[in-house]
Parts: C-alpha cells; sequence; structure tokens
C-alpha cells in the first residue's frame, strides 16, 4: 500500500510525542506500575492521536483506517508492550463498535471524551471461564423498567483499575449464544462496579490490569451500543481493528530487537571475533528479518482491503496469528545473542521477551485464529468448501 506524505506526518508526529512524553519516563512506570493513563491520554486527545478514524461529529479526525495503521505501527516505537497495548485498548479495542453502531446521544456521552482523553476506556469480554471463547460469557443483563441491571464479572480487563467507562459484552436473553448478547457503556463510578483486585502479570508491568466485579448494577437502556442482541457480531466486526493492531504494533518491536541485537553482536567478542561474524547468528538474523518483511507485506495487504471495505476475518486472523508467532521466535533468538545481558531486566530484548507472550493469547489465543482460519477456508470438520 502506497502512503503519501500525510501518512508519513502522522507517523512521525506520533513518534515524537512518544520520544517527549512516553519514553522518557517508561523505565520508572514499569518499576512503578500503573503508567498515568488520564494524563498521557489527555495529551494524546489534545495532539489528535486518540480519534484518528472517529467521526469529525465527536471530535475525530474522520480518517480512513490506513491512518490508523500508521499510527498503530508507530506506537512499537514506545520502549515496552504495555503502554501501546493500553493505548490501543482506548482506540482500537473499546471504541469501534461505539463509533459505528452507537447513537448520537451514547457517543456524545462517551466516545467524545474518549477522543479528547477526558475518559480512559475498557473492553469487558474476557471472563474466568470464558477468554477465547466469548460465546460462553456468563455476565447477563436484565431489563428493570428504563434500566439494564448486570450481574456478572470480567477477568484480565487492562485499564480497568482507571477507566472511567467499560465497553461491556454481556447477556440479554436466553436465546442462541451467538444471538443473545448486547453492547452496554457502563460507567466505572456506577454503584455495584468493584475492581476487585488488580493481577501481576509476567510482563506488561506498566499498564493495569483488573478482575471487575458486577452486582446488581444499574444503568440506563439508552446506554446500549446499537442493537439489542447484535453485542456478539460487533465484537467480532471490533476483534478485526483489535487483531490487525495486534500485528501492526508487532512489526517495529520486532525490527527494534533485529537492528538492536545487530549492534550488539557486532561489538560483542568471542573466541577472539564477534558474535555476529559467527554464519549461523548473521544467517539466522537474516531468516527472521525475511519473516519480518513476509509478516509486514501480509499485514498492509490486510490494511488495504479493509479500507476498500472487505471482510478481513480471516486475512486479520492470519496477520495475528503470524504476529504473535513470529514475535516469539524473533525476541527468543535474539536473546540467546545478547548472553547473560539477555536475561537482565534491564535489557530491551529482555522486556520485549515476557511482553511479546501475550501476543498468542491475548484477544483470542493463537488456537482460535487457526479455527477462524480454517473455518474461512472450509476445512472445518463437517465442512464442505
Amino acid at each position: 500500500m502506497k502512503l503519501t506524505p500525510q501518512h508519513e506526518e502522522l507517523s512521525r508526529s506520533l513518534i515524537r510525542f512518544i520520544d517527549t512524553e512516553i519514553n522518557p519516563f517508561v523505565d520508572k512506570w514499569e518499576e512503578h506500575p500503573p503508567f498515568p493513563a488520564h494524563d498521557v491520554f489527555g495529551k494524546m486527545g489534545k495532539a489528535g492521536f486518540l480519534g484518528i478514524t472517529k467521526p469529525e461529529k465527536f471530535g475525530g479526525l474522520g480518517l480512513d483506517y490506513s491512518y490508523a495503521a500508521v499510527y498503530c505501527e508507530a506506537l512499537g516505537h514506545i520502549n515496552c508492550g504495555a503502554i501501546p497495548m493500553a493505548i490501543a485498548v482506548q482506540t482500537e479495542m473499546a471504541t469501534p463498535a461505539l463509533a459505528r453502531f452507537g447513537s448520537d446521544e451514547v457517543r456524545a456521552e462517551f466516545l467524545a471524551p474518549s477522543i479528547s482523553g477526558k475518559y480512559v476506556a475498557c473492553i469487558g469480554v474476557s471472563e474466568v471461564g470464558a477468554g477465547s471463547d466469548v460465546a460462553s460469557i456468563k455476565t447477563n443483563a436484565r431489563k428493570d423498567g428504563a434500566d439494564y441491571v448486570i450481574n456478572g464479572g470480567k477477568m484480565w480487563i487492562t485499564n480497568g483499575a482507571q477507566a472511567d467507562w467499560i465497553c461491556l459484552l454481556t447477556n440479554t436473553g436466553d436465546g442462541p449464544a451467538h444471538r443473545n448478547k448486547t453492547m452496554i457503556c457502563v460507567p466505572m463510578k456506577s454503584k455495584g462496579v468493584t475492581v476487585a483486585r488488580t493481577l501481576k502479570k509476567l510482563g506488561m508491568h506498566s499498564s493495569d490490569t483488573a478482575q471487575i466485579h458486577f452486582d446488581d448494577v444499574r444503568v440506563p437502556q439508552r446506554n446500549r451500543i446499537g442493537e439489542e442482541g447484535l453485542g456478539f457480531t460487533y465484537q467480532m466486526v471490533q476483534f478485526q481493528e483489535e487483531r490487525m493492531y495486534a500485528a501492526l504494533g508487532s512489526l517495529t518491536g520486532m525490527q527494534r530487537t533485529i537492528d538492536e541485537t545487530i549492534a550488539y553482536t557486532r561489538d560483542r567478542k568471542a573466541f577472539g571475533k564477534s558474535i555476529l561474524d559467527n554464519q549461523v547468528v548473521h544467517f539466522r538474523l537474516a531468516e527472521l528479518q525475511t519473516e519480518l518483511e513476509a509478516l509486514r507485506a501480509l499485514t498492509w495487504h490486510a490494511v488495504e482491503r479493509y479500507v476498500a471495505g472487505e471482510d478481513m476475518t480471516k486475512l486479520a486472523s492470519m496477520a495475528k496469528l503470524k504476529g504473535a508467532r513470529l514475535q516469539r521466535e524473533v525476541n527468543d533468538a535474539c536473546l540467546q545473542y545478547w548472553g547473560g545481558m539477555g536475561f537482565m531486566a534491564e535489557t530491551p530484548v529482555s522486556r520485549r521477551y515476557r511482553d511479546g507472550r501475550l501476543g498468542s493469547i491475548g484477544g483470542g489465543a493463537d488456537e482460535v485464529m487457526l479455527q477462524i482460519i480454517a473455518k474461512h477456508m472450509g476445512t472445518l470438520p463437517g465442512r464442505g468448501q
């Protein structure tokens, strides 16, 4: 896909912002989490970075998805995985369905302040017994007068401890699992919403991740996103952008890991020569760079077709699957060439090794991506072409 000077300026502007407002503080926030989401998002909103594709009517820029893709890739310049993930929750996970299907009233109440950075958003899909299996969620909302009354819980919620509202997927009926779910915007200050605990994680240290309980939480039915019963469908649409972010967001970090490893192994000496002078090392780095370029081509092919209005469920799943697995491969292989320093927390490759492991789990596990791809290929048991 050919990018314009406007795309390139957006990338440069975001990288300048990252280098000024985020990267100087990442190490401190990783040591003493969480990062101050309201402060960072407020600055990002003021700079116009939180509503790239969102309607101008609510403070967005109204640009096509190719600009969001450039933005997602540029987020990889942040010196950790946690903060870009938290930002992407705001822009690529919690708000796309609201922007596309929400009423003007609910968009004015929740989308506009999320674009300006006044509000921090989170997405409430996963539960203890229903992570990648979205259809199995148990949280429910029953109607009572003009309200919904919500009971249940959500798990592994990024931004959950700092969020002002949650884009909640909940059951609103007893019908088929794919047609009984509804999306509702729930203010986190609502009576009965409790952040049960914040979670200590293997990686992604500077973002907060919460377990949330809902006990007779009452919200107006007007907070619903789109039509009742179409929440599962809306989430599947929303997943396309989340999964393309997962692939796009991995590209820059992997490239930095390869480049940093080349520089380190060129200077590091063992047995009288640089580590990079060993054929097994420079051949392996060449293989990894080739794999990365293949992923880049696949991902941007998906972006181009998505901008053209095509359904990208299959290609987005392929890009997400390949990106997650390649992150693990690149970070692990390169860490090895750093020797003892690769095992030190102070080394960038070790942080990427920890943070990148989530890619094969979050947003739909690798096995779910394979199932989606197989479904679109017509190869699932009992399914013909």
